[in-house]
């Protein structure tokens, strides 16, 4: 199999091909390799060296074979090491694996590595002390967002069809939206958190994955979704299956549009004019289309979101050894020292303004099927915009300077629905801009069946970056 070959196919194209006996699974994963090392070289995207040999996994799941990787920070995989971005974590090894580890397993998916990612998964820039800079397939000197940078990268550079990440804030979709991707984040209990986590950082994080089409992420979600043993809640179950909803009718929708954040920051007009683009592709479809946006209490939101990073911070303290200070950066440091002052008022106060936050913005849901608003307020940010390891800021004051960029995704975390970054937009310097949108509660299927009609109304299978490893990597045959 030749990699310019082997780039430009999505998983389910992959698994076809060696389901009709086109290539091997080994000829794809040695595709695989060499296309990963290839693109690490320039991206920088790998936490650790690949391993030796793939992760076991079913030889007849529904991707069988087709090449994957983890991001550092979940889910566990038994014996594989990590360190969620940070030099204070070192010798760590996963016990077990989580849930959703067995279920990648189960599906096929051939675990070829870890990406990299920021310290405590804090940042829409993967820019750690650890792994230092992680770049752009699009642009080198650009961010990649976080805080799933390196899965990001690595799919949009074609070295894997898909690549595992989660979203407690945006983390999915922020990097999904910098590089060029469809991040779609479930909704709150779609997918099993166990058995580590009754509820990840507080309901608000969801475990997924980063890819280059919509048939992919449908058919993956199919793969992974439902309740695990002893979980504290789960989603409605689907109508059927995700992957019928590809070609199902969206019917006649309510969609609200907005391109204004709720936190008053600016937007880019180019990044605005992308998203009121899709809103009038979504008209020209026979959807009805309003402005209109759910009144948001933003500070409440964001004092919800402060309790998501108390969470994060807590995997360190109850660790089995506490985190060296010297070891951690500024903002990791100030997140600790803040957790370690909070009281069980406090966190009751946040979960109180989570609480308030996820009733207003779901009463809007029963006025509207959609919503659709920029993913980010910027175009993807050059290195060293957002500087985590400033000792100047405070928890708080962090989290203003992350929303500044990247204002509208934090939101549907904290209030649970299922939502999606579509790379439905390019700037007048060629780089990507995602799309946001939204559906009520447990509405994944109606997001799968609106996001694969604006793929075929607005396609981007064959915009690919000048890092494309299928552009870049000689034609011939790997050995």
């Amino acid at each position: 199999m030749h990699i310019h070959e082997y780039a430009r196919y999505d998983a389910v194209g992959l698994r076809e091909l060696m389901a009709a006996g086109e290539v091997t699974a080994a000829e794809v994963e040695d595709a695989a390799r060499q296309a990963l090392e290839v693109a690490n070289k320039e991206l920088n995207a790998l936490a650790l060296p690949l391993f030796d040999a793939a992760l076991a996994h079913a030889p007849d799941g529904v991707f069988a074979g087709v090449p994957f990787l983890l991001k550092d920070g979940g889910p566990m995989a038994a014996g594989v090491p990590f360190a969620m971005g940070s030099r204070s974590l070192r010798g760590a090894v996963a016990p077990h694996d989580s849930e959703l580890m067995r279920r990648f397993r189960a599906a096929g998916l051939a675990t070829l590595g870890v990406t990299t990612v920021p310290e405590m998964l804090l940042n829409f820039a993967t820019e750690s002390v650890r792994y230092g800079t992680t770049r752009n397939p699009w642009a080198l000197d650009r961010g990649v967002g976080g805080s799933s940078g390196g899965a990001a990268a690595l799919v949009a550079a074609g070295a894997v069809p898909v690549a595992h990440a989660n979203d407690g804030a945006g983390s999915i979709r922020v990097p999904a939206s910098c590089c060029g991707l469809v991040g779609f984040m479930p909704g709150r209990g779609r997918i099993s958190c166990g058995p580590d986590l009754g509820e990840p950082m507080f309901g608000m994080a969801s475990e997924f994955a980063l890819t280059r089409s919509v048939r992919d992420t449908a058919h993956l979600l199919d793969a992974v979704h439902g309740p695990g043993v002893g979980d504290k809640y789960t989603a409605p179950p689907p109508r059927r299956r995700y992957a019928e909803e590809l070609t199902a009718d969206p019917g006649r929708l309510r969609v609200a549009v907005t391109t204004t954040a709720w936190s008053g920051v600016p937007v880019d007009p180019q990044v605005a004019a992308a998203a009121e683009r899709v809103a009038r592709v979504l008209e020209g479809m026979g959807h009805d289309v309003v402005d209109a946006s759910p009144v948001v209490d933003w500070d409440a939101a964001v004092l919800a979101v402060r309790a998501e990073m108390m969470a994060i911070a807590a995997t360190f303290l109850l660790g089995p050894r506490p985190p060296a200070p010297e070891l951690l950066e500024a903002v990791s440091r100030r997140a600790l020292a803040e957790l370690r002052d909070l009281s069980a008022l406090g966190l009751l106060a946040r979960l109180d303004a989570q609480n308030r936050v996820s009733r207003s913005v779901g009463a809007f849901f029963t006025g509207y099927d959609l919503l659709v608003t920029p993913t980010l307020a910027q175009l993807p940010a050059p290195h060293g915009t957002l500087r985590y390891d400033d000792p100047e800021h405070t928890a708080a004051g962090w989290l203003d300077t992350l929303f500044a960029y990247g204002p509208f995704t934090s939101l549907f975390n904290v209030t649970g629905q299922p939502a999606v970054s579509l790379p439905l937009g390019h700037s007048a310097e060629q780089l990507p801009i995602g799309v946001q949108l939204v559906a009520g509660y447990g509405r994944e299927d109606r997001l799968i069946r609106v996001a694969a009609r604006l793929e075929e109304a607005m396609p981007w299978r064959d915009r690919t970056p000048p890092g494309f490893v299928g552009d870049s990597c000689p034609d011939v045959p790997v050995a």
